[in-house]
């Protein structure tokens, strides 16, 4: 059943209107589980539309397997999204900054209050994202640590190919997932692919993690595929590269890719003088995380990160 969570007048004759689509038995007894599933947040990510189109067709096909609740929404951020923007279009702002908002707020602070009036309740929410325009991001989990003994079970079923978890120092205060988690909704984020992108693999990796999730927590009682075990990465495991030049990046070097230290893993090269201003090197024995997907670049941006694991 597809509702209206937001609908706000914005200009003459416009309404602002972000909508939900519940899917629940036929016969409800009052006692299912109930999970939410986010995206559009940031309207250049677009990885979250894909999964949420997913999950509605595989839950159609064998509806008579859902015995639980689930809500999707996929357009959070309805106005960015149409703009091809990060930010709401006109005020710039950053709808993840926004939480828990206010009912008597600007249209972003009132659209994060109806939102998270909406997911009262639920007994986790995933907050799907893509990554931005300049890196391309491995299918991860990122959560905080204060909460990493509740949130772990649930992100162990997601079938990512890493669970990052900050430092609670590190975490952004006025983000959904922050929020959720204070009022007791279990909640994190995924990030995957880059901006203006959908990779199906991710998604239907993810989707597949999805499922057996609703599975484990009695919301759906079809077949399953088995998750994948996600190597747990905390801070002190993440290398961060970032560039000692300006100039564009030619990396050498994919995503997933097993580097060993001081493996070149690509170049800043200068358009002008046909030279190589700087040879990336990796820092340390790992796997590439992140790698650079915009290649224009300037001195301190980020190009890559190497993960210090050695699990397959």
């Amino acid at each position: 059943m597809i509702t209206t969570v937001v609908s706000v007048k914005v200009t003459v004759g416009e309404n602002l209107m972000i909508k939900k689509n519940r899917l629940a038995p036929d016969f409800p007894t009052g006692d299912e589980k109930r999970i939410c599933i986010v995206s559009g947040l940031y309207g250049d990510e677009l990885q979250g539309q894909y999964v949420c189109y997913e999950i509605i067709k595989r839950i159609k096909k064998q509806f008579d397997m859902l015995t639980g609740i689930v809500d999707i929404y996929p357009f959070v951020n309805p106005y960015a999204l149409e703009a091809k923007t990060r930010e709401i279009p006109g005020t710039e702002l950053d709808m993840n900054t926004l939480f828990p908002g206010t009912p008597d707020g600007a249209l972003g602070e009132y659209i994060a209050y109806s939102l998270m009036a909406d997911m009262e309740g639920a007994d986790f929410c995933l907050d799907v994202h893509g990554s931005n325009l300049y890196l391309h991001e491995i299918l991860q989990i990122r959560m905080n640590d204060e909460g990493e003994d509740e949130l772990m079970p649930y992100a162990k079923l997601l079938n990512t190919d890493m669970i990052w978890v900050h430092p609670s120092s590190q975490v952004r205060k006025g983000s959904m997932a922050y929020e959720l988690n204070k009022r007791g909704v279990k909640c994190f984020v995924t990030e995957s692919n880059f901006a203006y992108n959908i990779n199906q693999n991710y998604c239907n990796q993810l989707v597949d993690g999805i499922f057996a999730l609703m599975k484990d927590m009695g919301i759906w009682q079809g077949r399953i595929r088995e998750p994948r075990k996600s190597p747990v990465v905390y801070d002190d495991q993440m290398t961060f590269i970032n560039a000692e030049s300006s100039g564009i990046f030619v990396p050498k070097r994919k995503v997933y890719g097993k580097v060993r230290e001081r493996e070149v893993i690509g170049y800043i090269i200068d358009a002008m003088t046909g030279s190589v201003s700087e040879e990336i090197l990796s820092p340390r024995d790992g796997m590439i995380t992140a790698m650079r997907a915009y290649p224009a670049i300037e001195e301190g941006a980020l190009l890559a990160r190497v993960v210090g694991i050695t699990d397959e």
